[in-house]
């Protein structure tokens, strides 16, 4: 169990430890620490707390969900579509919020931990299908990294496109969303839950 929330952490470590068929083995104070944890113990299930733009949870649930015999999920206080594509591309076991009933919540690591996968279903066809979003895959690439802070440059780098054509896609994402500028684009997109 990785979270920074201290009594978030504790509190979550004392509920799995009152149920009869879980046993946790560790807790840790950041999602890194509990990359490490991983590597070293091989726990069946590693749960790991996404709050905000915290970028590094889904990388690092993805490389636990990598290590032989490990599978991960994501606690996380609320979700978006973005969010639920990372994490099922990546190979994550599920996301759970932290608003589940703790019966449901167990329930939710015995499904992971027999290898099946935890998402929201609606949640989850919205994400992957994206029917009301008029971005093709790859202004929606654009979008998506433009909404993480990086530059241009950044973009065209991780997408291994140009410059012209990033501009290009990001020109073509704000008159596809009637939108006054990129920083609109992305407030729409946002709004929308598509990022």
């Amino acid at each position: 169990m990785s979270d920074g929330l201290h009594l978030s952490r504790f509190g979550l470590t004392a509920l799995l430890e009152r149920h009869e068929d879980i046993r946790v083995v560790g807790s840790s104070e950041d999602n890194l620490s509990a990359l490490e944890f991983a590597q070293l113990h091989s726990p069946d299930v590693v749960i790991l707390s996404l709050e905000g733009a915290d970028s590094d949870a889904i990388s690092i649930a993805e490389k636990i969900a990598s290590l032989p015999g490990c599978r991960s999920m994501l606690l996380v206080t609320s979700s978006t579509r973005s969010i639920v594509r990372q994490a099922f591309a990546a190979g994550i076991g599920g996301i759970v919020e932290r608003s589940m009933r703790p019966r449901q919540f167990f329930e939710a690591i015995h499904r992971v931990h027999q290898g099946e996968r935890v998402f929201d279903a609606e949640l989850t066809v919205a994400a992957l299908v994206n029917e009301d979003c008029p971005l093709t895959e790859r202004e929606f690439a654009v979008l998506e990294n433009i909404s993480r802070g990086d530059t241009i440059d950044e973009v065209a780098a991780r997408l291994h496109l140009s410059r012209g054509t990033v501009r290009n896609y990001l020109s073509s994402v704000v008159a596809k969303l009637h939108a006054r500028n990129r920083i609109d684009a992305l407030r729409i997109a946002q709004k929308s839950n598509w990022i």
